[in-house]
């Protein structure tokens, strides 16, 4: 007989979810496994004036489970901190303030080991073994991947990461020197546009220049309208785990071009002003160049100084920028976990993605009545809505559902404004 009923690897906000929604069903033996000693949600981009790009109703519990102790809402109650909340933030809220409200639910969750690496994931008489630093095993049924995402660095750039040539996610950890420096920022999404604004804050401590590219035609704005943000509806993944997978590849591409990953108005706009303020207010003398339809296509070094190599779309013509310090804004990517490896054969990957179906299980050949699901690895099965906050609870209640195979909680689609089929 297995020790548990359910294993969750790794703990971010997905299976933090998954957490605060199994705590209260008794009929649910779950532990939740995190290599880290606590809770962090990405430490190195966790600058001063990040902000939440989703409302913070789109927290832990709330869309499926409203009277839920896990809520944001009762986080801020439990502080004593909930009207000035209100009137400093109204449907706002920045990144570390949510991550606090994440470590205290953390802290409430006995389910959670942490400082507990999960090594491999084998299949025994008992069900799943997963196997942890120092040799520590235990057996369940089900589990769940909550691994999350990695920095996606260009294979160009790894022979240089360092000090000087980083991904942008390391940025409050890596703590770069930008002073007097020719900064070059590659990527012009939200991460981008937030590591830009950082270095732009203090006057006293500006680059001498600035590039900033975008491959795209512009530095294009989150597009946060409501129609649009139907896209993060469950009617959306409804339709959209019905397409054929080369009709949701398309999709996914229409919608970044759309603006599903650019950058909010707010910050945008502050980017602008500030570079206007110290151009023309201060006369600070930051040389900046702001390039659209550039891609990086390559890096050298060259003496004490790098050489980014800028592919201009328009002209097809390659551009080679002298910088002292080279951030890279390239997003993430999801990739097979390694403690998998004993049963990789078993499970069917194309172009490095599993195959998830709709109630987020995967599609693999083990023994019946052994289960894996998968969050946040979901792009392409379930649309954008799989990488960020918008559907998270959603998504966990889905997982309960299925695991006891009945409903727990209220999952099946709302009304939406657009008819998606």
């Amino acid at each position: 007989m297995p020790d548990l009923d359910l294993i969750g690897i790794g703990v971010g906000p997905a299976n933090l979810s998954l957490a605060a929604l199994s705590a209260p069903l008794t009929e649910v033996r779950a532990e939740f496994l995190e290599a880290g000693p606590e809770f962090r949600w990405h430490p190195g981009l966790m600058l001063p004036d990040s902000q939440l790009t989703v409302t913070y109703f789109r927290d832990l519990v709330t869309l499926v489970d409203p009277t839920s102790r896990f809520s944001f809402l009762n986080f801020i109650v439990q502080e004593g901190r909930a009207f000035r909340f209100l009137e400093a933030n109204g449907l706002n809220c920045s990144r570390r303030e949510f991550e606090q409200y994440y470590q205290w639910a953390a802290a409430q969750l006995p389910s959670i080991r942490w400082g507990k690496r999960v090594e491999s994931v084998s299949v025994t008489d008992d069900g799943f073994q997963v196997t942890t630093g120092g040799g520590e095993s235990r057996t369940a049924k089900t589990l769940v991947l909550g691994s999350g995402a990695e920095p996606r660095l260009p294979d160009f750039a790894k022979p240089f990461e360092g000090s000087r040539v980083l991904h942008g996610s390391t940025m409050a950890t890596a703590l770069p020197k930008w002073r007097d420096q020719r900064v070059v920022v590659v990527g012009a999404g939200q991460s981008g546009a937030e590591v830009v604004n950082h270095m732009l804050a203090d006057e006293h401590n500006l680059p001498a220049s600035l590039t900033w590219t975008s491959n795209r035609a512009g530095f294009q704005p989150l597009d946060d309208s409501p129609f649009n943000n139907e896209w993060f509806s469950v009617n959306f993944v409804d339709h959209f785990t019905a397409l054929p997978a080369a009709r949701r590849a398309e999709i996914i591409r229409e919608q970044r071009d759309a603006g599903g990953d650019g950058i909010t108005d707010q910050l945008v706009a502050s980017i602008y002003q500030r570079l206007y303020h110290l151009d023309y207010v201060i006369g600070s003398g930051l040389r900046h160049r702001l390039l659209t339809h550039r891609r990086a296509v390559g890096l050298e070094q060259d003496g004490d100084q790098y050489l980014v190599s800028l592919n201009d779309l328009n002209r097809d013509a390659v551009e080679q920028v002298p910088a002292d310090l080279v951030i890279f804004c390239t997003g993430y990517r999801s990739r097979i976990p390694e403690y998998l490896k004993p049963i990789r054969d078993q499970l069917p990957v194309k172009d490095g993605r599993f195959h998830i179906r709709p109630d987020y299980s995967l599609d693999w050949a083990g023994p019946d009545g052994l289960r894996i699901y998968a969050q946040s690895f979901g792009e392409y099965s379930h649309g954008l809505n799989d990488t960020v906050l918008s559907l998270g609870a959603w998504r966990s209640a889905q997982i309960i559902n299925s695991v006891l195979g009945r409903e727990v909680y209220r999952t099946k689609a709302g009304t939406t404004t657009v008819a998606w089929q």
